[in-house]
């Protein structure tokens, strides 16, 4: 009997021995799957800050690009505007002068006339020498300027640059050529101001 109580005592010992066994390794089983889902909490977490942050980058760049558009925009509109405000000023100051121009010319016209009426014993006077220089002067000035006079007299008429007032006949000139110029014309940057009026063989 004494031996029986004994092979008991040992048969407990060993179940309570592999009962503890397998609660330890259920427990070491139970720890890996809780290791497990961690990690893959961990794992899903991150990805979702993943994702949200590339969404956030994915905002950041739309709004960076629209930016951009926006200002290559606004620089190419300003471009135009410079452009085209230089172009109106160009233009705004050629009227201008053109304007004056136009105002001026009848005054070397007279200039010329008065020269041209001087008597032939009065062209070395101090008087008459004075206002040739004058003319020769504004005639400097307004070539600094780009005005240069139309070339008439044994050119072919061209309507372009002659104005013709009446024909003539000539022994020098062939027909529709310019025999004579009655008022002088006159370009500005090779801009007509004002035409040659001539006379044109017939």
């Amino acid at each position: 009997m004494a031996e029986d109580m004994k092979q008991n005592d040992t048969i407990d010992q060993e179940t309570v021995e592999e009962t503890a066994t397998d609660t330890k390794a259920g427990m070491e089983s139970t720890e890996e799957v809780a290791e497990e889902k961690a990690t893959e909490e961990k794992a899903a977490k991150s990805d979702r800050k993943s994702k949200k942050a590339d969404k956030k980058a994915d905002k950041l760049q739309e709004k960076v690009d629209e930016l951009e558009d926006k200002v290559k925009r606004q620089l190419a509109e300003f471009e135009n505007y410079r452009r085209r405000t230089e172009t109106e000023k160009a233009a705004m100051f050629e009227t201008g002068a053109k304007s004056v121009l136009e105002k001026i010319l009848p005054v070397i016209d007279n200039f010329e006339r008065g020269l041209a009426t001087v008597p032939e014993a009065d062209k070395g006077s101090a008087f008459a020498e004075g206002m040739n220089m004058i003319y020769k002067q504004l005639l400097t000035e307004l070539e600094k300027m780009e005005v240069k006079p139309i070339e008439a007299v044994g050119k072919e008429f061209d309507p372009n640059f002659h104005n013709a007032v009446m024909q003539v006949e000539s022994d020098e000139y062939e027909s529709g050529f310019v025999a004579q110029e009655l008022l002088k014309g006159y370009t500005f940057r090779n801009t007509v101001i004002r035409h040659s009026m001539v006379a044109v063989v017939q």
